[in-house]
């Protein structure tokens, strides 16, 4: 089995070589197979040369050039086009996730058979790093009233660290987000849809270079376009766009560690 890891890419030169390398070296060490997958997204500093480099240097790592339109969702959607693996993990370049949580989510999907795991830095055993309290407080509330309208334990929706076997992406389209609201419609879409999941903590750590991308200003309407979206087809489509249940994953065959334990893990 093989893993794939999409991490969008825009004005990134300062963590991007760092961001890819401890993944790289995390995922060798676990005998894990895998594919680095970074969208460059109209990058205008050194990004693009910084991965040029990487691609030669390191087996399993690439790269591809967003086309326009550019922006969060369209970088993400081109490396949920394009990924070769199995499975497919979005990962942020800022290092805010962490390749050992990676680690943990791809372990829960082969343990548990599951078609999806979901992080959530607000489960017990994770961590937050210097959250910005208002986007945090703003983040609990957005959460919360995703959780109730959709009747959900999982607390961490908007989180946009999450693990998909292949035929989940492909059970998932078409996709509408051209934004951060593509973090919510991925979630949401899976578990209207009928596939499994599983909840892991995860950690969060606040970026040490660049700025991020994310404008909250720009964003409520359309993280409310997509939740409602999601909530019509929930309530209205009658199961149309439900999928049978999917056949399980395949034992690993590589060897790897045995005695890895997973814990906090809620099947859904």
């Amino acid at each position: 089995m093989k893993l794939s890891v999409v991490i969008p890419a825009h004005n990134e030169e300062g963590c991007i070589e760092s961001t890819v390398r401890a993944l790289v070296e995390k995922l060798t060490e676990e005998r894990i197979e895998y594919e680095v997958l970074v969208v460059n997204d109209n990058s205008k500093d050194q990004t693009e040369e910084i991965l040029a480099r990487l691609s030669r240097e390191l087996k399993g790592v690439r790269y591809v050039n967003n086309t326009p339109p550019h922006g969060f969702g369209f970088a993400v959607r081109k490396g949920l086009e394009s990924f070769s693996g199995d499975a497919v993990a979005v990962y942020m370049a800022d290092a805010s996730d962490r390749p050992e949580d990676l680690v943990l989510y791809w372990r829960t999907m082969e343990e548990k058979r599951v078609d999806c795991v979901f992080g959530s830095r607000f489960a017990r055993g994770a961590r937050v790093v210097d959250y910005p309290l208002p986007k945090l407080m703003l983040n609990r509330m957005a959460n919360a009233f995703i959780q109730v309208l959709f009747t959900l334990s999982y607390n961490d929706t908007t989180n946009a660290f999450k693990l998909y076997r292949r035929e989940v992406i492909q059970g998932l389209q078409p996709l509408l987000s051209h934004h951060f609201n593509l973090t919510v419609e991925l979630p949401l879409k899976s578990i209207v849809r009928g596939f499994s999941y599983a909840v892991v903590p995860n950690d969060w750590i606040n970026r040490k270079t660049g700025v991020s991308k994310l404008k909250i200003k720009e964003m409520g309407s359309r993280y409310l376009f997509i939740v409602l979206y999601c909530l019509i087809e929930k309530w209205l489509s009658r199961g149309d766009y439900r999928r049978e249940k999917m056949s399980p994953m395949p034992k690993k065959t590589a060897p790897g560690p045995t005695d890895r334990s997973i814990p906090h893990v809620d099947a859904a």
